[in-house]
């Protein structure tokens, strides 16, 4: 296979903790898989004995797979089970940044509002801003950290009032292209593996522990 053809996949544990990214090497529904893993984190993978398979670019299921062994960078897999295509759009990374939502067509409020992101999921996001947006209501959202911003459409599902007078509020994408759903689910999975513990520093800690 052509590595212009290669499709990306986020590994994960069977807690959904990011292991690190691979490229499938086999096609659509052989088995069993064998999959590349990328940025020498093979020994991260393979100290699993079950992980979870999600493809980045595509919209293909999630599998839950057994490592049947492993050689060099490569490992290969059996499927165990399909698992539900929402664990992909829940898949969520708390991430900070200041960006602006947009009030559509209808809406009580005119300009833009700045907002602070607490997390991003595949789905949707979650900020604190100004009181005044109602569940069910609809605005334009800016999304700064995919490789180009995106700004799109979403509908609040839940507010909560906090003590400093600002609001909670949780949203959901809506409407959105393929495209815009590719560009969503690799900054989510960028920001996953980033976020992951550093093995280094875990064991340095452990050490400390035990002094």
């Amino acid at each position: 296979m052509g590595r212009q053809e290669a499709r990306q996949y986020l590994l994960l544990d069977s807690l959904n903790a990011p292991l690190g990214q691979g490229e499938m090497e086999t096609a659509p529904g052989e088995s069993p898989i064998r999959m590349l893993v990328l940025n020498n984190d093979i020994d991260e993978v393979v100290s699993h004995e079950i992980i979870v398979v999600m493809g980045v670019g595509s919209n293909e299921a999630p599998l839950q797979c057994k490592i049947l062994r492993h050689r060099g960078d490569r490992v290969m897999l059996e499927k165990i089970a399909t698992l539900d295509p929402e664990l992909r759009r829940n898949l969520r990374v708390p991430i900070k940044f200041k960006t602006f939502i947009y009030p559509l067509a209808g809406s009580g409020w005119r300009g833009r509002q700045a907002v602070q992101s607490i997390d991003l999921s595949c789905g949707g996001l979650a900020f604190y801003g100004d009181s005044g947006l109602e569940v069910g209501e609809q605005m334009e959202l800016v999304i700064p950290v995919t490789e180009e911003p995106v700004i799109l459409r979403c509908e609040v599902l839940r507010e909560q009032e906090l003590r400093n007078g600002k609001m909670l509020y949780a949203v959901k994408f809506i409407d959105m292209c393929e495209d815009e759903e590719v560009t969503v689910r690799e900054a989510v999975f960028s920001i996953q593996l980033q976020n992951r513990p550093d093995p280094a520093m875990a064991g340095r800690d452990n050490r400390k522990e035990h002094s």
